[in-house]
């Protein structure tokens, strides 16, 4: 049952990035690629591959701590995701466009089974406290890519501040902000599989 879950996981999320590449006009590779500049396409991906690898290794026998590591960060990464649209671009830019059509999963559905499957089922190895830290390393390195693409890369390379943490030059507010959220989703990760 956990290996379909884990497959399952890995194809919706495969096929709800497929229609990014969908526009007005029909089929665009630019667009689609454009995506990934997203952390909450980046964090569902890891989620994907992370549940995929789990799923295949599964069926040969157990899983090593290395992936079992990676895919509790991969699930810290989208509790980032769930979390930073509830509380920050939910109420900033509205939920129906944060909620509605792909972001419907990627901000939602897909990180809550993620969560779910994680702290429920995949139970291979004990989170202890410091080992829960770990999830802070994928805000901490888009962060550091984010702040030099938005707020240091030379204009013609600059990313627009999709996420809105640069509003007013205020950016180190949000990077702080950003990184203090990812060590209490740490610590609730951690709190819920100490739970469970």
């Amino acid at each position: 049952m956990l290996v379909i879950t884990e497959l399952l996981l890995f194809i919706a999320t495969a096929l709800t990035y497929l229609r990014c590449f969908k526009t007005e006009e029909g089929w665009s590779a630019e667009v689609g690629l454009g995506a990934l500049r997203y952390f909450t396409l980046l964090s569902n991906l890891f989620s994907a591959f992370t549940a995929l690898a789990t799923a295949l290794t599964l069926l040969r026998g157990p899983v090593p701590f290395s992936l079992w590591l990676c895919r509790y960060v991969s699930v810290a990464s989208v509790t980032v995701t769930l979390l930073t649209v509830l509380f920050f671009l939910g109420p900033a830019l509205g939920y129906k466009s944060q909620l509605t059509g792909v972001n419907l999963f990627f901000h939602f559905l897909l990180p809550l089974l993620a969560i779910a499957v994680f702290c429920f089922f995949e139970r291979f190895y004990p989170l202890t406290f410091p080992l829960s830290l770990f999830g802070i390393v994928p805000v901490a390195v888009y962060g550091l890519v984010y702040l030099y693409k938005v707020v240091y890369a030379p204009p013609e390379k600059r990313w627009e501040d999709f996420y809105g943490f640069d509003k007013n030059g205020k950016w180190q507010i949000a990077f702080l902000a950003m990184h203090a959220g990812a060590a209490l989703v740490c610590v609730l990760l951690w709190l819920l599989c100490r739970l469970s």
